[in-house]
């Protein structure tokens, strides 16, 4: 499981990456003003619908669903399968697209109801309305990827989503030389994406074409079924940015914090992608294996280790965030029309939604115990559950502490969430922890202390604001290296793995 969850993560990683480079260009472009935040709300109207279909969510009902169609009537019945969901899903997400196009006025207000009778409102409508190709896209290229993933193909379903970024970036690119104006160059930007679908769409067509086929458009008994368990897992599966369109519903009242909450949940979503997308992506089809052979110990085993990678590289992540979060921003995004006021806002906000990480990994975790065993209906009232605290929270904590205290409320509603799965999967089925996760959990969490105590200590003396950008970016970038490796030697020291057992396990092959 450690080989596939380091292919996805890589690819990722790579992804998340570029998505830094793109959000300091969009950044660069629009600052953070009206413009920015009727952008980044389309974006985010946007980003929850593609990770309402992706990243695990669909392969919580399609993975077991096309398991159980091979073992019952082989590869040729899979096949056929796969191509009722595939045809399905598509006919359904373009005729979603073309309903919110439609009312996408309405949609905005109920989102954003604070740009109501502003500019913002109009530039936001306009925005999404172009956006939208995109998301015809995004059900073909969701159940393709899921398909990959349950037949063990990670490589493809980790690197595909990089042609969305570069798409992006190409032509923000052009726009920052042509110092085109920001309404402008948000209109552009938007159209972009849709393009960008198409070009991942293109890529996974070529590769998994064979995967899906007849395509059929059915809604008979079988596919109703399906569909009313997938749609509770893909909307539980999406619970870090139903919690985000939470707070943006009251953001959007304060100009700018829609702003300031994006860049800062940006920084979140590196490693929440790298540990999230992997749960989702690798554990799911892990954890059914295990379910529908009955094998309690590769049933605790594939729990431990999802909990261990989970508790080892969210806790290291929250420190290191929490402590650099200042330096961070300013470096990634105090370009062009952002500030150094906006930077302070960013990392504020960011410092307080930092605390949601750990909720929010424990979720990816937790979830997949759930949908091996085909119930999406407990993920999906602990989610709605979670956006009702986060949504009550950030009003009351926004009403005092502004943006921060928006964000405290999206971290509240996160440990909701994780709360809720914690206390059901214990009544229902227990988790089952070995002996070797008991050891090390102690020892993962000192040795994330100790990293996070030394740089602590080390980023008094970073440069200041007003030093050159590039002292200031090798700085930084040096001290961050610093702490991973400080931390993997802490690992190493405290007995929690050592370099060894680490390439032993990326070597490892799971049995087919």
């Amino acid at each position: 499981m450690f080989r596939s969850f380091l292919t996805v993560s890589s690819g990722t990683l790579a992804s998340r990456l570029l998505g830094f480079v793109r959000d300091s260009a969009i950044a660069a472009l629009l600052g953070a003003g009206p413009v920015a935040d009727a952008f980044l709300a389309a974006f985010q109207l946007v980003n929850v619908v593609r990770r309402l279909l992706s990243e695990g969510g669909l392969n919580a009902a399609l993975v077991p669903a096309w398991l159980k169609a091979r073992d019952a009537g082989g590869m040729d019945a899979a096949t056929a399968f796969a191509g009722r969901v595939l045809g399905t899903v598509s006919a359904a997400v373009i005729a979603a697209a073309l309903v919110i196009g439609v009312l996408m006025p309405l949609v905005i207000a109920a989102i954003a109801p604070g740009f109501v009778d502003r500019d913002t409102l109009q530039f936001a409508v306009d925005d999404a309305r172009l956006m939208l190709p995109y998301l015809a896209f995004a059900g073909p290229v969701t159940v393709m990827m899921a398909l990959l993933s349950a037949q063990g193909r990670f490589a493809l379903t980790a690197f595909s989503p990089l042609l969305f970024n570069i798409a992006l970036i190409s032509v923000m690119a052009v726009l920052l030389v042509r110092q085109q104006e920001p309404a402008q160059a948000a209109l552009v930007m938007a159209a972009t994406i849709g393009i960008a679908g198409f070009l991942q769409l293109s890529m996974l067509a070529l590769r998994g074409a064979k995967l899906a086929s007849p395509l059929r458009v059915s809604f008979d008994p079988d596919m109703r079924g399906f569909l009313g368990r997938a749609i509770p897992g893909m909307v539980a599966s999406s619970a870090p940015q139903w919690l985000m369109v939470a707070g943006a519903v009251i953001a959007s009242t304060s100009p700018s914090a829609v702003s300031w909450l994006y860049f800062a949940n940006r920084l979140l979503e590196l490693p929440l992608g790298i540990v999230g997308v992997a749960m989702g992506t690798v554990l799911i089809p892990e954890m059914t294996r295990a379910v529908r052979g009955g094998e309690s110990s590769a049933i605790a085993h594939a729990e431990s280790r999802a909990l261990e990678l989970a508790v080892g590289l969210a806790l290291p992540a929250t420190l290191g965030l929490m402590v650099l979060s200042e330096p961070i921003v300013r470096m990634l995004f105090e370009h062009g029309a952002f500030t150094a006021q906006d930077s302070a806002a960013t990392a504020q906000a960011l410092i307080w939604l930092t605390l949601a990480l750990p909720a929010h990994v424990l979720v990816k975790a937790l979830s997949p115990a759930f949908f091996a065993r085909e119930d999406t209906l407990t993920p999906l009232l602990a989610t709605l559950k979670a956006v009702v605290v986060a949504i009550a929270a950030s009003f009351l904590l926004g009403q005092i502490f502004g943006a921060s205290g928006i964000a405290a409320g999206i971290a509240l509603g996160s440990w909701s969430n994780a709360l809720a799965l914690i206390r059901k999967g214990a009544a229902t089925f227990g988790f089952s922890i070995d002996a070797a996760a008991r050891r090390r959990l102690p020892r993962i969490l000192a040795a994330a202390l100790a990293m996070g105590a030394l740089l602590w200590l080390a980023e008094g003396g970073l440069p200041s604001a007003g030093s050159h950008g590039f002292v200031q970016a090798a700085s930084l970038l040096a001290l961050i290296a610093a702490g991973i490796a400080g931390y993997g030697l802490f690992l190493q020291l405290f007995g929690v793995t050592g370099w060894r057992e680490a390439v032993n396990a990326v070597r490892q092959r799971r049995p087919a």
